[in-house]
C-alpha cells in the first residue's frame, strides 16, 4: 500500500469517525421528547452531551492527524461540510441542551416523575435536535471528498456538485420542517395547564 492510499484510508477512517458520532448524537436528540421520565430524560442528555463533546474531539484530531500524514490530506476539507452546522451546535444547542439537563435533574428526588409538558416541548426545539443531525447529514457527504471520489472531469464535476447540493439543501429542509412541526404539537401542550387554570379562575378575584 503506497502513502496515497495510506492518506486515503485515515482520511475516511476520520471523516466516517465524525460522521458516526454527529448521526448518533442526532439520532439520541430524536428520540429525546419521547423519554417516559424525567431521569430517563436526563440520562439521554448527559449521553447526548458526551456525544457531543466527543464530536467536538474529532473535529480537533483532524487537522492533527493530517498534520502527521505524508502527503495531502482531503479529511480538512471533508470536515468544512459538518463544520458549519457544528459551530450552531456549540452556540445554540449546547445552551438548549444543558435547560433540558437542569430541568429533568431538579426531579432528582422523584425520579420515576412523567417529563412535564414544557420540558418535553424543551426537548423537542429545533434548534436541539436538528442541527445535530444537519451536522451528521454533512459528515456523512464528507465522506465521499474524504474517499476522493468526487475527482471527476470537469463539466461531470459540476454537475455531480450540483446535485449534491440540491440533495443537501432539500434534507435540512426536511429536517428543519420535521423539528418544527413535532415542537408546534408539543408547546400547546405547555400552555393548555395555564388556559384551565384562567378558566377555573372566579370573576373579580386576585
Amino acid at each position: 500500500m503506497n502513502a496515497v492510499d495510506v492518506n486515503t484510508a485515515v482520511d475516511v477512517i476520520l471523516i466516517g469517525i465524525l460522521a458516526a458520532v454527529w448521526l448518533t448524537a442526532g439520532l439520541l436528540a430524536d428520540g429525546m421528547p419521547t423519554a417516559g421520565s424525567a431521569r430517563q430524560l436526563r440520562r439521554r442528555a448527559g449521553l447526548l452531551s458526551a456525544l457531543v463533546g466527543a464530536g467536538v474531539v474529532v473535529f480537533a484530531a483532524v487537522p492533527l492527524v493530517s498534520e502527521l500524514m505524508p502527503g495531502v490530506s482531503a479529511a480538512p476539507t471533508a470536515a468544512l461540510l459538518p463544520a458549519v452546522p457544528a459551530l450552531l451546535v456549540l452556540t445554540a444547542t449546547v445552551r438548549r441542551l444543558g435547560w433540558v439537563r437542569r430541568g429533568a435533574g431538579a426531579f432528582s428526588t422523584a425520579p420515576r416523575t412523567p417529563v412535564p409538558p414544557a420540558l418535553r416541548a424543551a426537548a423537542a426545539h429545533p434548534l436541539l435536535a436538528a442541527p445535530l443531525q444537519i451536522t451528521g447529514l454533512a459528515a456523512l457527504v464528507g465522506l465521499p471528498i474524504a474517499a476522493g471520489l468526487v475527482a471527476l472531469p470537469g463539466g461531470q464535476a459540476t454537475a455531480t456538485a450540483g446535485i449534491a447540493a440540491i440533495t443537501i439543501v432539500l434534507a435540512v429542509a426536511v429536517i428543519g420542517i420535521r423539528a418544527a412541526l413535532r415542537h408546534s404539537r408539543l408547546a400547546p401542550l405547555v400552555m393548555a395547564p395555564l388556559k384551565r387554570d384562567r378558566d377555573r379562575t372566579p370573576v373579580g378575584a386576585r
